[in-house]
C-alpha cells in the first residue's frame, strides 16, 4: 500500500520500500550496474552517497566520473559511450546547489544512460522529477514522508519495468526491504505530509527575508529566496524553495557555529531533517565530516556552515530564536 500510494504522488508505475534512505540509494545504484558500467554524478552528494561512489562501486568494477552539478557543459563532457547511470541530488546537502533536471535528462539519454536522483530535499510535494525526465526516484521516507522521528525508511520509485526487473530482484535477495509496520508508520506520515511540508517551506522562506544581509552572516543560502543564483531554475523545477536552508557564520568558524547551535532554544541539534521538529547540524562537523578539507572546501562545506530544517513551529518564534542565537557568534 505504500508503495502504491508512493508511485501515486510521484506519478510513475510502481515502487520498492526500503529500510532506509541510504539502502534505497544503494538498491538504485546496485541493481542497475555491473562492472565495466560508467556512472556520471554529481560531487555534491550526502557524505554516504559520496561513500558509495568513492569506496564500494569502485571495488565492484564500476568507473565513477564526478562533477559539478550546476554546470551543464561538465555534465555533457563527462557523459561517455558507456555511461550507464547518472546519478545527482536534485538539491544537493547541506549547500542547497540545484540541478537542471531537464537539460541532464535530455543528455543522458542520449547517450543511453539511466537517470537516478535522490529527491530528499525537494520533497515529493513539490517533486516534478519523474514528468522532467528522470528514470528512478529515491527517497529517504525518514524525512519528510514520515517527518516525525519515529522510523527509518526510503523507497525506489520508477517504471514497473526497472522496479520489478531491475531494483526488487537485488533488493529482495539481499534484505533491506522495508518491515511492515514501518510502511504503516510511513503511510500514516503521508496523511499529514502536505501540510507539514507547505507549513515548513513557509517558515523557510520568511526565515530567509529575516536574515538576508544580517551581519553576523557571510553566505545566506536558501533556494526559493531571489538571492540564490538558481532561484528561477528553482521556481521552474519546484515552485516553491523547500524546508531547508543554509547559513554561514561570518567569523569565527567552527567555535563560532557551535555558540550558534547552542544558544537555539527551539531548533534541535541532530543529523536528521524534514522532520516536524526544527533541527540544525553542522554539516563538516557531522554528516560530511569524512571528506578531506580540500573537497568540502570545494563544496562550499565550511566549519562556520549550518544546515537548518525548518519544523512547524511558530514561524515568529524560530524566526526569534535564530536572530538571538546568531548574537552569540
Amino acid at each position: 500500500m505504500f508503495e502504491e500510494r508512493m508511485a501515486a504522488i510521484e506519478g510513475c508505475e510502481d515502487g520498492f520500500a526500503t529500510a532506509s534512505g541510504m539502502a534505497a540509494v544503494n538498491g538504485a545504484l546496485m541493481g542497475l550496474l555491473k562492472a565495466g558500467d560508467h556512472v556520471l554524478a554529481s560531487r555534491a552528494l550526502f557524505g554516504s552517497c559520496l561513500y558509495i561512489l568513492d569506496e564500494i562501486l569502485p571495488r565492484m568494477g564500476v568507473d565513477v566520473t564526478l562533477v559539478d552539478g550546476t554546470d551543464l557543459d561538465a555534465w555533457r563532457a563527462g557523459l561517455r559511450a558507456d555511461t550507464k547511470v547518472v546519478f545527482f541530488e536534485t538539491i544537493s546537502n547541506p549547500a542547497l546547489d540545484v540541478v537542471d533536471i531537464k537539460s541532464v535528462c535530455e543528455m543522458a539519454h542520449e547517450v543511453g544512460a539511466l537517470v537516478v536522483a535522490d529527491n530528499v530535499f525537494a520533497t515529493p510535494v513539490y517533486s516534478d522529477a519523474i514528468a522532467q525526465g528522470v528514470d528512478i526516484v529515491v527517497y529517504s521516507a525518514t524525512k519528510h514522508i514520515d517527518g516525525q522521528g519515529r522510523a527509518l525508511g526510503g523507497i525506489i520509485l520508477g517504471s514497473k519495468d526497472l522496479i520489478r526487473g531491475k531494483v526488487e530482484p537485488y533488493m529482495k535477495h539481499t534484505g533491506a526491504s522495508m518491515s511492515p509496520f514501518t510502511a504503516w508508520i510511513m503511510l500514516k506520515g503521508l496523511e499529514t505530509m502536505d501540510l507539514r511540508v507547505r507549513a515548513q517551506t513557509a517558515s523557510a522562506a520568511a526565515l530567509a527575508d529575516a536574515l538576508e544581509g544580517h551581519a553576523k552572516l557571510s553566505r545566506l543560502i536558501y533556494p526559493g529566496h531571489a538571492s540564490h543564483p538558481q532561484h528561477a531554475l528553482v521556481k521552474a523545477q519546484m515552485g516553491a524553495g523547500g524546508t531547508m536552508l543554509s547559513f554561514e557564520v561570518k567569523e569565527g568558524g567552527k567555535e563560532a557555529a557551535f555558540r550558534v547551535l547552542n544558544a537555539l532554544k527551539i531548533a534541535i541539534i541532530s543529523n536528521n531533517l524534514g522532520d516536524a521538529k526544527t533541527i540544525a547540524t553542522p554539516p563538516a562537523a557531522t554528516t560530511h565530516q569524512r571528506l578531506p578539507e580540500e573537497q568540502k572546501q570545494m563544496l562550499g562545506i565550511t566549519p562556520g556552515l549550518i544546515r537548518l530544517s525548518l519544523g512547524i513551529e511558530s514561524t515568529e518564534d524560530l524566526i526569534a530564536d535564530v536572530l538571538q542565537a546568531l548574537e552569540h557568534a
